[in-house]
């Protein structure tokens, strides 16, 4: 009599070449459908990925929020844009801030943070193609993490994120610094002047990070570099 012995299987623990393959498939220009898509499938191991990449934006643009921000945080408004499964926003929270309203294109990123209980609101909204589902100059904070490069959400949206900025009021914005976004990066750049120039809002600070995020790309290896940009808007 032979007894059939069974193996208990589980599902292999992601490795940093399984999320190469992810991140350089993110960054890839498609069309906003497709890249809905896209992070719909990736919400499930998202955070799991973004911890092998040691991708350091989240707590990065918050330590520099939190740095200048002077006002009641308990009650500040805070809208997070591309919010993703909420990283962001639970780094805010860490430092004090309560009030959450989330904005992302995926509706299995918003399922994943609503699941956080951190966001008062969430509202579905493919950015650069339809506009901020929120109430103009409401926000004491605006954040957007992640999503200002090259194949992801067009520079024309700070427009949007300045107005739906009360005035006074921060925006705190990343980029990643490594080759292939470099053409991005200095529109952004660009762009942030123009807006400084007609008075829209005032430089607080440019934190330029060597270490941003594992290099995924043959081309490249160690950490690439990213940036975090804080305004705070004058009217």
């Amino acid at each position: 009599m032979y007894e059939r012995s069974h193996t208990m299987y589980r599902t292999p623990a992601r490795t940093f070449v399984d999320v190469k393959k992810v991140i350089l498939s993110a960054h890839e220009d498609t069309g906003a459908l497709d890249k809905v898509g896209f992070y719909d499938s990736w919400a499930e191991n998202y955070e799991q990925d973004v911890a092998i990449l040691d991708y350091r934006a989240p707590a990065l643009a918050a330590q520099c929020v939190s740095a200048f921000f002077q006002g009641d945080r308990s009650g500040a408004e805070v809208l997070d844009v591309a919010c993703g499964t909420g990283l962001v926003s639970a780094q805010l929270r860490e430092t004090g801030f309560q009030l959450f309203t989330g904005v992302d294109g995926s509706e299995a990123m918003l399922q994943v943070a609503k699941s956080r209980g951190i966001y008062q609101n969430l509202h579905k909204c493919i950015l650069g193609t339809e506009q901020l589902p929120v109430q103009s100059g409401l926000y004491d904070v605006v954040v957007i993490v992640g999503a200002l490069s090259v194949g992801q959400v067009p520079v024309s949206v700070l427009q949007e994120l300045w107005l739906a900025t009360k005035p006074g009021g921060y925006v705190c914005m990343t980029t990643r610094g490594n080759s292939d976004n470099l053409d991005y990066k200095a529109e952004l750049e660009h762009a942030l002047g123009a807006l400084e120039g007609r008075g829209c809002w005032r430089r607080v600070a440019v934190m330029e990070v060597a270490q941003w995020e594992r290099a995924v790309s043959h081309l490249e290896s160690g950490y690439i570099p990213g940036a975090v940009f804080l305004y705070q808007k004058r009217f």
